[in-house]
């Protein structure tokens, strides 16, 4: 099959702030579309029709967007943490068991990382400036196309196959993964041992980056790899 008939599933966005919208950020179709997929905005649904999308798509991105819900993780909210969407929740969770179940190409990206972690039982840091000593600035102010960070990218990973050994990346997140969910390995970190990416060993293609790569495809290769190697897995039989 063509990579152009390659039905791509981006879950949508929520905020408080506009309770009433779900949105998508025009940089995560658009990278969709240059690897060769076509993207299809997930927006919260019944369970039932949710289900019936999802049957038809080849691959899907968790999306980045607010902090998750620590009652997912079993603990109480840190003074921190910062807005939660119950809807953003139950959509996305819903549609990582899902693309997990099903062995469905997934890369989660940023909050997406976050999600994926603890739907596999996994806990996250609510703040990172509060809660890790020594860490780098993770909420850059710099343009998001600019990598303001190293990354470290472990061997004999995928995403070191696709991406090489270090990366300069984008850094606009405040949360991070603190324990591993079950069958993830770890991917890369930040010189502060924070958690970069990891992947899953048991499924085909699952991959979580706490960068954004959408935002830099234009101006690093390997931002542009990772999108192609992802449609490409969602194109395999």
């Amino acid at each position: 099959m063509s990579n152009r008939q390659v039905l791509i599933g981006l879950v949508a966005q929520h905020n408080n702030d506009h309770p009433n919208h779900f949105f998508l950020a025009r940089a995560y179709s658009q990278a969709i579309i240059n690897a060769g997929g076509i993207p299809l905005i997930i927006p919260h649904q019944p369970p039932k029709q949710l289900a019936s999308l999802l049957s038809q798509v080849r691959g899907v991105v968790l999306t980045g967007g607010v902090d998750v819900d620590p009652q997912r993780y079993g603990e109480e909210p840190h003074p921190g943490c910062g807005e939660i969407s119950p809807l953003r929740d139950e959509l996305d969770f819903a549609v990582a068991d899902w693309a997990l179940r099903h062995d469905l190409p997934l890369l989660a990206i940023c909050r997406g990382i976050q999600v994926l972690n603890v739907a596999l039982g996994g806990t996250l840091f609510q703040d990172i400036p509060a809660q890790v000593a020594g860490a780098l600035k993770h909420r850059q102010q710099a343009p998001g196309w600019y990598g303001t960070h190293e990354v470290q990218l472990e061997p004999a990973t995928l995403l070191s196959s696709i991406c090489g050994g270090s990366l300069k990346v984008n850094s606009l997140h405040h949360q991070a993964i603190k324990r591993l969910g079950t069958g993830l390995r770890l991917a890369a970190t930040a010189s502060d041992g924070v958690i970069e990416a990891v992947e899953s060993a048991e499924h085909r293609f699952a991959v979580g980056v706490q960068w954004h790569p959408e935002l830099m495809e234009e101006h690093c290769p390997a931002a542009r790899e990772l999108f192609r190697k992802f449609v490409e897995a969602a194109a395999a039989d």
